[in-house]
């Protein structure tokens, strides 16, 4: 049995690879559009199990495991942002204010789904004018939830996290690692 991180995401393969499993990435391309929803949790649950779905058709004997992370703030879902009038939008709302990042992950394996969710709270300083132009106008904001990395150079905008700083990368590893041990000691 493999294990299959169905996932684009650099960072997620980045931060798996630190659990010292062996696994292989598939590029998975399903439309994310949730169309009813209770909460934030239950969206982000719904948008990993709808990837779940899809990934396991193509492996069925095996391990597969999807995540997506979005960024809750003043009860607004934050995606990607898709342009720079976006990112300025999202990031002119995370200035100055605390916000949640949640990330749902999904594991597939015989038939079973196992989700798990985190969630951590990120402060961010309040930024200037000049500092949110300065930002968008780096290929960063672009193809992440909110419309930051805290590990990138958004980073020196954060004053605080409450809770695991690798939910807010993607990918909640001490919780997948309890999960990923008990499945494979099942084996």
């Amino acid at each position: 049995m493999r294990i299959i991180l169905a996932s684009k995401s650099p960072r997620r393969k980045e931060l798996l690879s630190k659990l010292g499993y062996d696994f292989i990435t598939y590029n998975i391309n399903v439309d994310e559009t949730i169309d009813s929803y209770d909460s934030y949790v239950d969206f982000v649950e719904k948008t990993v199990l709808k990837k779940a779905q899809f990934a396991k058709n193509d492996f069925p004997n095996d391990i597969v495991i999807c995540a997506d992370t979005i960024v809750v703030c003043e009860n607004k879902i934050l995606g990607k942002p898709h342009n720079k009038e976006e990112a300025y939008k999202m990031i002119s709302l995370l200035s100055g204010r605390t916000h949640l990042v949640v990330t749902s992950v999904s594991i597939v394996y015989q038939n079973n789904y196992k989700i798990i969710t985190e969630s951590t709270e990120v402060e961010v300083i309040q930024m200037t004018e000049e500092e949110i132009q300065g930002y968008i106008n780096t290929p960063e904001p672009y193809d992440k939830a909110g419309g930051y990395a805290i590990q990138g150079i958004f980073s020196k905008y954060i004053s605080r996290i409450n809770g695991d700083y690798y939910t807010v990368v993607g990918l909640p590893l001490c919780r997948l690692n309890q999960e990923l041990k008990k499945i494979i000691n099942q084996q």
